[in-house]
């Protein structure tokens, strides 16, 4: 299928009402309900399951056989690596319906997202986290933070960039592909430049 202002591909299922940004690209087999909204620019892998009330935002990239269930919002610039898994139900059962009580989780601008890693529902990822290849995600990670392990450990900052930020005796760094210079301040970064 390909629409006027995004491209999905012909074993993609859009179902009728899902809202699509302009230059979207849809690959195979993934299924968009119609209650998702996806930005511009974004990329959905093959296999891609986006459940309705799924908010992504612009130039989000969503690697192959991710399944991002109801409750999850991405701001613009997230990255899903590929197989990662989201939750929406903290204590699930199969014979116990809890649909009424999905939880929110919340990726703002630029987070990033290793492969196989899971991220359980209630959890907010800040501006620019990054969390490790099979890291399973148990509550919040800070703007600028590097978790891995399960459950997850902060072990260190990150660049906007996406290079591991080391401080000086300052509490200063700088990203050596940018030039940026970022400060740690109270348990907290902040971008300078």
């Amino acid at each position: 299928m390909v629409a006027d202002t995004f491209f999905a591909h012909e074993t993609a299922l859009i179902d009728e009402g899902a809202q699509i940004g302009q230059d979207t690209k849809i690959w195979h087999f993934c299924h968009v309900m119609p209650g998702a909204t996806i930005g511009e620019r974004c990329s959905l892998g093959q296999n891609v399951f986006v459940a309705n009330r799924v908010t992504l935002g612009n130039n989000v990239k969503v690697q192959n056989n991710v399944s991002i269930y109801e409750g999850v919002i991405c701001e613009d610039n997230v990255f899903l690596g590929p197989s990662m898994v989201f939750t929406n139900i903290k204590n699930p059962r199969s014979a116990i319906v809890r649909k009424g009580l999905y939880t929110e989780t919340y990726l703002e601008e630029g987070a990033s997202v290793g492969a196989n890693a899971t991220i359980v529902c209630g959890v907010r990822l800040g501006k620019f986290a990054f969390v490790g290849a099979g890291t399973v995600v148990t509550k919040d990670v800070p703007a600028y933070g590097l978790v891995v392990g399960n459950p997850s450990k902060q072990i260190g900052w990150m660049s906007e960039y996406g290079h591991r930020l080391d401080f000086d005796d300052r509490q200063r760094a700088i990203c050596p592909e940018s030039g940026e210079e970022y400060e740690l301040v109270d348990g907290a970064v902040s971008k300078l430049s």
